[in-house]
């Protein structure tokens, strides 16, 4: 099955390298195709822009949903879990939907699409940070705390100082994860109309009628995109290692 299987692919990848495939719109060696490439790539902009705010936001949200989960009071330890639970399981596009078309009829704030973006991913986002902050924490070793209280450290000064500056190193592969994951999500924010990658391939396609090839640039865009930022974490990781040493 797998050999019929690669035999299919292999004669479809073959197909495409015919001359019936329009390639030429894509082209970056002829007038036409280098303009169609320029307006794809001017979507990179506010991917990177909205992925970076997002996350951003994100990552406090989640610390200071984090810090509840980890209080001796049981209320609190429950507005983590409802807010975490809740948040959640609501899925990203039904979350912009809401935020962009439900928000302005329920409260009268109105937001444009990229900060009714940036709002639903950072709230759909701000769940999974507050787990990640929060398994993060509690594998610093309780001698760390008690460390910290011998010295006359506050709360906040121990989590400052202390327990945070550990947990980040210990977290920074979910917190890089999370970015890749942003950015790859950030495509859903153009149903509303935000002009990033995915909406420009969408609107190339429709004046060019060639899908298949605009849609394989944009595979390329975001797969440079991402292999670009997964370097970056790696980097950070190393240096973080190498500063322990």
């Amino acid at each position: 099955m797998m050999k019929r299987l690669t035999i299919c692919a292999a004669l479809m990848l073959l197909a495409g390298c015919s001359g019936n495939w329009g390639w030429y719109v894509v082209d970056p060696t002829t007038p036409k195709g280098l303009i169609n490439l320029k307006f794809m790539l001017n979507g990179m902009y506010y991917t990177i822009l909205l992925s970076v705010t997002a996350i951003s936001i994100s990552v406090v949200v989640g610390l200071l949903v984090a810090l509840p989960g980890l209080s001796p009071k049981k209320g609190w330890r429950r507005f983590n879990r409802t807010y975490v639970e809740i948040v959640r399981a609501v899925p990203i596009l039904v979350l912009i939907l809401w935020v962009y078309y439900g928000l302005p009829t329920l409260t009268g704030i109105t937001l444009n699409v990229f900060w009714a973006g940036v709002f639903a991913l950072a709230l759909s986002d701000s769940a999974f940070q507050a787990e990640i902050f929060r398994a993060g924490i509690q594998s610093v070793a309780k001698g760390q705390y008690e460390a910290s209280q011998s010295i006359s450290l506050s709360y906040r000064d121990t989590m400052r100082f202390v327990i945070l500056p550990q947990a980040i190193r210990r977290i920074l592969p979910a917190l890089g994860n999370q970015l890749v994951y942003m950015m790859k999500m950030s495509s859903l924010v153009s149903v509303i109309g935000m002009q990033e990658l995915t909406r420009k391939a969408n609107e190339l396609i429709v004046s060019e009628y060639r899908p298949l090839e605009i849609y394989t640039v944009l595979v390329l865009e975001y797969l440079v995109l991402i292999l670009i930022v997964s370097a970056g974490v790696r980097w950070v990781e190393r240096r973080l290692q190498a500063s322990e040493i």
